[in-house]
């Protein structure tokens, strides 16, 4: 039986690359390209001339099949849609907004569509906007997250049970058994964010890759609840954040205190101190920079072997 995701993307692997802000430039995409996953560029950190240019480079660097990630409450969205077209890219993955405003115009380009959701009442309002698969991402993903705070290993069997589009699960996986869990979930593939951030395909900066692999169990909380939650690695920003959200607070101060720009300080520029530091609880378990073609054939082999342990224990 041909994988759903494999043949959806016509890709080798099941297993795709998460497009993340300020660390998901078109290196590293096409490095996951060419070692058969599906690589995104997240253009939510990038002007629409900077997408352009990322979209091209990667057309150079692989001849495989590659995606963009478009926030949907980006401000430059109409742009961006234009230049994925103008450029001819073939997948688009959607996250933080309604999938109905743009799926309909991009299918219409011959356009794949992939919304990313963190519910399962979402889930089916893309399948009713007529999206070509969905990712259904748990709490322990980085960045920005869903509110139910769900955890990957409850919520993907629900989405399964509610939808018929294939299944790709998101959140705290980073290895070969964790993929393998999630396809026992009922998954039909995996999206990978963190373990790609530790790369030297990866945009973000050096000082925030070591920060990553420097990570323990515990470093990482969701925040920011009272505006759009976030995972990040607890540092003296977050500090200033949770010391506001004690003495109660209000959303205009904490916005205030989050300010602009704080991602890209963090993880483009390497404040370690006052950036935000965006990345998922996996990230305790990532302890070294290494390519992200060797990330990809370590996880696949892993998942194989995990596999097979699995079948051959349920001889009972």
């Amino acid at each position: 039986m041909e994988n759903p995701i494999c043949k959806l993307f016509n890709i080798k692997y099941p297993l795709v690359q998460a497009g993340m802000i300020w660390c998901s430039g078109w290196e590293l995409a096409s490095a996951v390209s060419n070692a058969g996953g599906l690589g995104l560029i997240g253009s939510g950190s990038m002007y629409p001339d900077v997408l352009r240019e990322h979209i091209q480079k990667c057309k150079k660097a692989t001849n495989k099949p590659f995606g963009v990630n478009v926030p949907l409450l980006y401000p430059n969205i109409e742009e961006h849609m234009k230049i994925i077209v103008e450029e001819g890219v073939k997948i688009v993955f959607t996250s933080a907004g309604n999938p109905k405003i743009w799926t309909n115009h991009l299918k219409e380009k011959g356009i794949t569509v992939v919304h990313v959701v963190s519910n399962v009442k979402f889930a089916m309002k893309c399948q009713e906007a007529g999206v070509d698969a969905i990712v259904a991402e748990g709490f322990e993903a980085g960045g920005h997250n869903g509110r139910e705070e769900t955890t990957t290993i409850v919520l993907i069997p629900q989405v399964r049970k509610a939808i018929t589009l294939p299944l790709i699960a998101a959140g705290g996986i980073g290895t070969g058994q964790s993929m393998a869990a999630a396809f026992a979930l009922g998954a039909d593939g995996v999206q990978i964010g963190s373990r790609f951030v530790a790369t030297p395909e990866s945009s973000g900066h050096a000082n925030f890759k070591n920060a990553v692999i420097n990570t323990n169990e515990g470093d990482t909380i969701l925040t920011l609840k009272q505006l759009t939650p976030v995972r990040l690695i607890k540092n003296k920003f977050y500090s200033e954040i949770e010391e506001a959200e004690k003495r109660g607070a209000s959303k205009e101060e904490i916005s205030q205190i989050l300010g602009r720009a704080r991602a890209k300080k963090g993880m483009f520029e390497g404040d370690m101190d006052e950036g935000e530091l965006e990345i998922g609880q996996i990230s305790g378990a990532i302890k070294e920079i290494k390519p992200a073609a060797e990330i990809v054939e370590e996880i696949i082999e892993e998942f194989k072997l995990t596999v097979a342990k699995m079948q051959s224990q349920i001889n009972f």
